[in-house]
């Protein structure tokens, strides 16, 4: 994991809207709690360096650039998809790791444990939510983490290519740690066919000038 979890078993709440705005509607409270809350994502770092400046992204960053990716990118889709739908998939996606961290592609030993603090984080996040609201946010993040629907599909697609885009950019960026190899790189990036044969062809090119360029660790 890049940067630790947040925990919410000791996290005060970011903002109580009865005391700033007395009289709120309670559905209103509840919705205006959560958005507070997932403030925090601003703070989860992730590896990937940015290619407009010197630093790493963090995670809301990553999900802005992948709904652009999505509106940008969608006529690529392996099937026809409901931009609309793959956006709310895109951006609810990654919330979960304001409690379960974020956890790096080449990070072995961590995904391990990927799975179960994800789907306890989701419990714990979306519950923040007015009842309807909460089912619908967990239903979109699983739609994802399944990727039964050409949605879901072409969600995943476009968050195996961004860090991809960005370490090109950035001669390498992440693929030059040790044991990270282009036969490693294009095993975890092979979803992206499920979304787009097109970005799939792109990816295949993209690691083949990594090669050339010696920003892969040789495979032994």
């Amino acid at each position: 994991m890049n940067t630790p979890p947040h925990d919410p078993d000791r996290l005060k709440p970011l903002l109580d809207p009865e005391k700033v705005a007395p009289g709120t509607p309670p559905r209103l409270v509840e919705q205006l709690a959560f958005l507070a809350e997932i403030d925090r994502l601003k703070s989860v770092l992730r590896l990937s360096p940015l290619l407009a400046a010197d630093r790493r992204e963090n995670d809301a960053e990553h999900s802005w650039h992948l709904a652009m990716m999505v509106l940008v990118l969608a006529e690529y889709a392996n099937e026809p998809i409901d931009v609309r739908r793959t956006l709310k998939l895109v951006l609810v996606h990654d919330l979960v790791e304001i409690y379960a961290g974020d956890t790096c592609l080449f990070d072995d030993e961590a995904k391990q444990s990927q799975a179960e603090r994800e789907a306890d984080a989701a419990k714990r996040l979306f519950a923040l939510l007015p009842e309807g609201q909460d089912a619908e946010f967990h239903a979109l993040w699983n739609e994802f983490e399944e990727r039964r629907t050409p949605e879901a599909r072409f969600a995943k697609a476009m968050d195996r290519l961004q860090p991809l885009l960005l370490n090109v950019g950035n001669e390498g960026g992440t693929w030059r740690a040790p044991g990270v190899t282009e036969a490693r790189v294009r095993e975890r990036t092979s979803v992206i066919a499920d979304g787009s044969g097109a970005l799939w062809d792109l990816t295949r090119k993209l690691l083949a000038h990594g090669v050339q360029e010696g920003w892969f660790e040789a495979a032994r």
